[in-house]
């Protein structure tokens, strides 16, 4: 990273480069990647008193009572097998009705807070409780290979999955074999989604042809509509507007574990990280600043940028950008295919960034 040089009259900055994340390559073992299955940093300390339904949206009050009843069902010891588990607080012999519930609803209700809620609230010890999106379970499973994942996740009595989604068939026959298994062993499951479980797949594959593992996916789950605006811009401000390239630039060298890159550059640099690494990519980053953003090329590209979108967002780590605002990442092929709900997901999660970047540029 080359020197930037203060311009005569304006404000001293830090001598020291940023950071650059296109520069790092982290290696996370598999025992991080099953150690950091809790909660992300942006929902430590959420609880069901500290989420504020919509009072025009009584779905929302309902999915607090329907989940805080959920978490207290499932006290008690924990007895592998389906019949030798208590299961809201009666002894179960291999119930045939779903074993978990699944928070299906827009981006920005507030699923994930309540998924998390839902995780602290059950009684349970944290190495009883698992976690975490469905990228990072289906990267668990390619770290620790099927079986032991199984058996890792077996002594579990919660499962959360947050932004449930099936990109391809191989993910599809994967998830509900693991799923499948964990449920035998008794452990409840909890799962977030733009999607109805029936539905996972539509406008991807040929999800017809994988028809009965969508549908044995669907069994496990209790659906819970969450309807609502998005939180992230309910009543706020609309975000900043791009940058200057030289805002960006003197921003980044006068904040302390700022990173600096060029946009199209590190879109190449994710593909040479395996997303299962995008959260440590990000550790000890305070904030992320790009230039030249522009449009994403292809699907594949776009989808390792909502996982990057993902790992900032839970981490609560500001981006502030020059180029083209972010609602003009995707194209509007993108925003109408299959994958339209990631899409628009990333866009939202990256402008609550970029409003959370606005202090970083000297006024």
């Amino acid at each position: 990273m080359s020197s930037f040089t203060a311009v005569p009259g304006s404000s001293p900055i830090a001598e020291t480069a940023p950071l650059s994340l296109c520069a790092l390559e982290p290696h996370v073992p598999a025992d991080r990647l099953v150690a950091e299955m809790v909660p992300p940093p942006r929902f430590d300390s959420v609880r069901f008193d500290t989420y504020v339904p919509d009072p025009a949206q009584p779905s929302q009050t309902e999915a607090v009572k329907v989940l805080a009843d959920f978490a207290a069902g499932l006290g008690g010891a924990h007895a592998s097998g389906a019949g030798k588990r208590k299961w809201f607080g009666k002894k179960a012999v291999a119930p045939a009705g779903p074993r978990g519930v699944y928070l299906d609803g827009g981006y920005g209700v507030g699923k994930t807070h309540l998924l998390a809620s839902l995780w602290h609230a059950t009684p349970a010890a944290p190495s009883l409780k698992a976690f975490g999106t469905f990228v990072e379970l289906t990267n668990l499973v390619g770290a620790l290979g099927f079986q032991q994942t199984v058996q890792t996740l077996s002594g579990h009595r919660l499962l959360c999955i947050d932004e449930f989604e099936l990109d391809d068939p191989g993910d599809t026959v994967l998830v509900s074999s693991l799923l499948s298994r964990l449920v035998e062993a008794g452990v409840a499951l909890a799962a977030t989604s733009n999607t109805l479980p029936g539905k996972l797949g539509e406008g991807r594959f040929a999800s017809a042809d994988f028809l009965r593992e969508i549908q044995g996916l669907a069994s496990h789950f209790r659906p819970l509509r969450i309807d609502g605006e998005d939180y992230r811009h309910r009543g706020l401000p609309e975000a900043p507007p791009p940058y200057s390239e030289e805002q960006v630039t003197r921003a980044a060298y006068a904040t302390e574990g700022a990173s600096l890159d060029d946009f199209p550059a590190l879109l190449d640099h994710l593909a040479r990280v395996h997303p299962s690494r995008y959260g440590a990519l990000t550790d000890g980053i305070s904030a992320v600043c790009l230039t030249e953003v522009r449009p994403v090329p292809d699907q594949s590209t776009a989808l390792r940028l909502v996982v990057l979108a993902d790992r900032l967002y839970d981490r609560e780590i500001p981006v502030l950008a020059s180029g083209l605002p972010f609602d003009r990442l995707f194209s509007d092929d993108m925003l109408n295919g299959g994958y339209r709900k990631k899409y628009f997901r990333a866009i939202s999660r990256l402008t609550a960034l970029a409003r959370d970047a606005k202090g970083l540029v000297a006024q």
